[in-house]
């Protein structure tokens, strides 16, 4: 009777002691589901910096003539701006993958796979405005045509983004098709937050800004937006149980 008594008290006690370490685990997990949610949204911020380094000028909404009148520190640290943020959007997207689990594995990693090309090209292409920035510096500073000095840096940039497009169209479907038919773990008030909806509404937004608010916003526009969905992802999971 009392070895029986014994059993049962040990079995109980191993188990509670296996509840507890689980809930510690499942308390780390989160707080790291947190933190690299609030990373990705640090890496927006940080890229957003960096193209206010660039051209910000409260006295000139002209870009390129702002690039042209920038410090070479301005330059420079915009250039690493890049390599940090890309660094933080990518950690962000660990969280991503986890509301992705219940989704089929080919799905939830051509989601993830898309979606890092996506942040990757972001931070390839933010580095390719430090050659329009230099030769936009050299057209200001021995008063050349700026157009045509940056014309084949700026075509370099726009050719970059055209690899963009098909991936951000494939994300777009899969990933709001999966959320709206609810086999992910974000609610579906997620969608309104996902990159596709207000990079629709920029043409109709920038025809009501003026100024240096309109540089603000649109010419930081591409890194508010995933600011913006990093910050709602992070709130949707944020008593996720990992």
């Amino acid at each position: 009777m009392i070895l029986s008594l014994f059993s049962v008290l040990s079995v109980k006690t191993a188990t509670l002691a296996q509840n507890t370490k689980l809930k510690r685990y499942m308390k780390i997990n989160q707080t790291w589901l947190r933190t690299l949610g609030i990373l990705g949204l640090l890496g927006g911020l940080i890229l957003f910096a960096g193209d206010m380094l660039f051209y910000f000028d409260a006295s000139n909404a002209n870009i390129k003539m702002n690039m042209g009148n920038a410090s070479d520190i301005r330059i420079l640290l915009s250039g690493i701006t890049a390599l940090i943020a890309t660094w933080f959007y990518l950690l962000g997207l660990v969280p991503v993958y986890y509301a992705l689990k219940p989704t089929k594995s080919g799905v939830r990693n051509t989601i993830i796979i898309s979606f890092a090309g996506i942040l990757t090209a972001y931070g390839i292409i933010h580095g390719a405005y430090v050659a329009i920035a230099t030769t936009a510096k050299v057209a200001v500073e021995y008063q050349l045509d700026i157009e045509i000095v940056t014309a084949l840096a700026s075509k370099i940039n726009q050719t970059l983004r055209l690899f963009v497009y098909p991936l951000f169209a494939l994300l777009s479907f899969l990933f709001i098709y999966q959320v709206w038919k609810r086999k992910t773990l974000y609610p579906r008030w997620i969608i309104l937050f996902f990159p596709l909806i207000p990079f629709l509404f920029r043409g109709i937004l920038g025809k009501f800004l003026e100024g240096s608010i309109r540089i603000v916003i649109m010419g930081g526009y591409f890194n508010l937006i995933l600011v913006i969905f990093f910050a709602a992802s992070t709130i949707a999971l944020w008593k996720a149980d990992a």
